[in-house]
């Protein structure tokens, strides 16, 4: 059995005798407190922290995250406070204890929200030390590795939250060593069947093909030393659920994907990195279009590397990494590397870039968990940006930004700035002009355009896929819907208070406070939101404050008859026009007050409304504005004689008179007869009526009728 003696004589390789001294202090104490328990397999409880800290070992981390995973369940398992830890050994190893510490079990009717409420809570966690993931990542994959102690249920339960969010922040960091196993011993929590044959598989066939292997690698080594590059070569073996993933993904065969023979070349500097690259394209022919270099252009996670595939003997694929040592320990140990260089006292730009990175990273999470509307929304999006596959894009002074595939401009102009993002208006992508919607593609570059007055756009979530971007957006929506909602519900309760002759900005202060503590709203603002987004009754509230301030009660059969309320078609997002009716500037028109929507206009003869008279409270008389300046849709339905030409014919009219088709369907009625269902953005009443009378000007139109309730 592994002990701390052991783990001392492994340490003795990078840490001084006195850090060494105090991680040993650590695991007495350790030991003491957890004295008597046991894990379910039986062992004293003490083995797992130690084999926590044997696995931060292997990584080279620093004497206090090793003291942390000896004392991670302490304060969780343990009458020890944080406060006590933190006499004993210092604060910084009681913060990082506190923050990996099990997180304390809330009662949810659901596990997802669960996970992604403890989830929440490391992220804070980490951003006062990153540090605390990976002391996280090392106590989950020994909870993985002893796994086989719990019910079959508990272990895939375990294991694909392991899969979905552990072993993907070990990729995010770099971590590859922890999340290559994190993903096989969840692969054969979940699926053992599958797992045990593609084991024996891989066993047969490396076994089978160790000749065909052993020639590959002489031949790279032996062109290596001709050359005089110095370079050791590897096998570089594929992982379970890497196979299986790539065998699922890409409908292959199990053999199809072993014949391809994987290498690593670990070379002595950058400039050996490209002088190798070259003599292996000289020795095998490259395949055109799968060379990449990550050393130019790192990966976010820090990780650098030349990749190339060739062409062997027989046509025989062959994949090919070619990468310095420092690049190797980063490849393997990503932002732990960090610490591997500070343990020895010097430090690395690769190793600082990646930790500079990964601070970068946890910056965003936490603006995402700002953002989100609720812990469960937190985590789609952090599982969405965890594992892209990436593009480079310039800026227009030439700086690098990586993007997941399918980004968007928009997803650009979040990446470079929050603020940039909420106002840009348009973009040009390599000079020219291009939609917000355009998916880019590695080497372009773009330029955002913004304005002060430009607004994030509902329809942006429909094609927008980072996280940073989708949550901004919806962050920026609520906060527009609220400041919108509050200017319409002020100008909803000054039109009511009007009617008894009370200026709303007159009203004391007392009695606003009255009516807040009544209704029950924390302040002014969030009594307006709810007028205007419908959720009270601006009349009610009015006649209230009316009996307040005056100090009698109004009959209540008092006037409730509301002055018009003028609309000009740009109030955002609380003044919606109701899709049955589509209504016009010119339309005579009715709001109501539809309960978290704001104000639904319908024309004054829509059917719906109908309906809607039985609650006259939430009617609103609504006159249009005089200087309108936008476009509204509506329906049309035309009859016609069938014809060659017909839509073409129909569109050139449209577009004559200045307006745009939005929508347009056509039906057979009989040989002789279609029907055309038009749906067009247009000015106003006025601007429709010329292009009706323009359309019945041809022969073959028939009649025209305006669809709506």
């Amino acid at each position: 059995m592994f002990t701390i003696d052991d783990l001392s004589d492994r340490l003795g390789g990078y840490l001084p005798a006195e850090e060494i001294q105090q991680v040993r202090r650590a695991f007495y104490y350790a030991e003491q407190a957890h004295d008597g328990q046991r894990r379910r397999s039986g062992e004293p409880y003490v083995t797992h922290p130690l084999a926590v800290a044997n696995i931060l070992a292997n990584m080279h981390m620093d004497h206090q995250s090793l003291m942390a995973a000896m004392l991670h369940d302490v304060i969780e398992d343990t009458g020890v406070s944080k406060e006590a830890l933190a006499v004993q050994f210092g604060e910084p190893v009681a913060e990082l204890v506190d923050g990996v510490s099990k997180l304390t079990q809330i009662t949810f009717e659901d596990k997802a929200v669960a996970q992604a409420e403890n989830f929440q809570k490391m992220v804070l966690a980490m951003s006062r030390d990153i540090r605390v993931i990976i002391v996280k990542l090392a106590d989950r994959l020994h909870n993985m590795r002893t796994l086989g102690a719990l019910r079959p249920d508990k272990k895939r339960r375990i294991a694909r939250e392991t899969l979905e969010i552990y072993a993907r922040v070990a990729s995010r960091l770099g971590i590859n060593t922890i999340r290559v196993e994190l993903e096989d011993l969840s692969f054969q929590a979940i699926h053992p069947m599958r797992a045990e044959r593609i084991k024996r598989a891989v066993s047969s066939a490396r076994g089978n093909r160790r000749s065909a292997i052993r020639q590959v690698q002489n031949a790279l080594q032996t062109r290596l030393d001709e050359h005089g590059l110095k370079g050791t070569v590897i096998g570089r073996q594929k992982h379970l659920l890497s196979i299986y993933r790539k065998m699922r993904d890409q409908r292959k065969s199990f053999n199809e994907i072993m014949d391809v023979f994987g290498f690593r070349i670990i070379a002595d500097d950058v400039d050996s990195c490209y002088r190798i690259l070259g003599m292996v394209h000289n020795l095998y022919k490259p395949v055109p279009g799968r060379f990449k270099d990550y050393i130019a252009i790192p990966k976010a996670n820090g990780y650098q590397s030349l990749h190339t595939t060739l062409f062997g003997a027989g046509g025989m694929p062959i994949e090919v990494q070619i990468r310095t040592r420092e690049m190797e320990a980063m490849a393997n140990n990503g932002i732990a590397a960090h610490w591997l260089y500070k343990a020895g006292q010097t430090s690395h730009p690769i190793a600082e870039g990646s930790h500079a990175r990964a601070r970068q990273w946890v910056k965003g999470l936490l603006e995402m968990q700002r953002h989100a509307g609720d812990s469960l929304e937190f985590i789609e999006h952090v599982k969405n940006d965890l594992f892209p596959d990436d593009i480079y894009v310039f800026t227009p002074k030439g700086d690098i930004m990586e993007l997941p595939q399918g980004a968007t401009v928009v997803d650009f102009a979040y990446a470079v700035h929050t603020e940039i993002g909420n106002s840009c208006i348009a973009c040009r992508i390599d000079r020219h002009l291009a939609p917000l919607s355009s998916r880019l593609e590695s080497g372009q570059t773009l330029e955002i355009i913004t304005s002060p007055g430009g607004k994030p756009n509902l329809a942006w979530l429909n094609f927008v896929i980072t996280a940073k971007a989708r949550s901004a957006i919806r962050h920026a929506l609520k906060h527009q819907q609220h400041t919108e909602a509050v200017q319409l519900g002020r100008r909803l309760l000054t039109k009511s208070l009007a009617e008894f002759e009370i200026n709303f900005e007159e009203l004391t202060d007392p009695v606003r406070q009255q009516l807040l503590k009544e209704l029950e709203f924390k302040d002014e603002a969030a009594l307006l939101e709810a007028i205007g987004l419908g959720n009270c009754v601006a009349h009610l509230i009015a006649r209230r404050l009316v009996e307040l301030a005056r100090g009698e009660a109004i009959d209540a059969s008092g006037s409730s008859s509301h002055g018009p309320v003028t609309i000009s078609g740009a109030e955002g997002m609380v003044i919606k026009f109701a899709r049955c009716c589509h209504p016009l500037p010119g339309d005579t028109v009715i709001g109501h007050l539809s309960i978290g929507k704001g104000i639904v206009v319908h024309r004054s003869e829509c059917r719906n409304l109908q309906e809607l008279k039985s609650d006259p409270e939430k009617l609103i008389v609504l006159r249009w504005s005089d200087d309108i300046n936008e476009d509204f849709p509506v329906a049309l339905r035309i009859e016609v004689e069938s014809r060659r030409g017909l839509v073409a014919e129909l569109a050139a009219l449209i577009t004559d008179a200045g307006a745009n088709i939005e929508r347009i369907g056509i039906e057979d009625r009989d040989a002789r007869l279609s029907i055309v269902n038009l749906t067009l953005v247009v000015r106003d009443r006025t601007h429709l009526a010329r292009i009706i009378k323009r359309m019945r000007n041809l022969s073959h139109i028939g009649r025209i009728s305006r669809l709506g309730n």
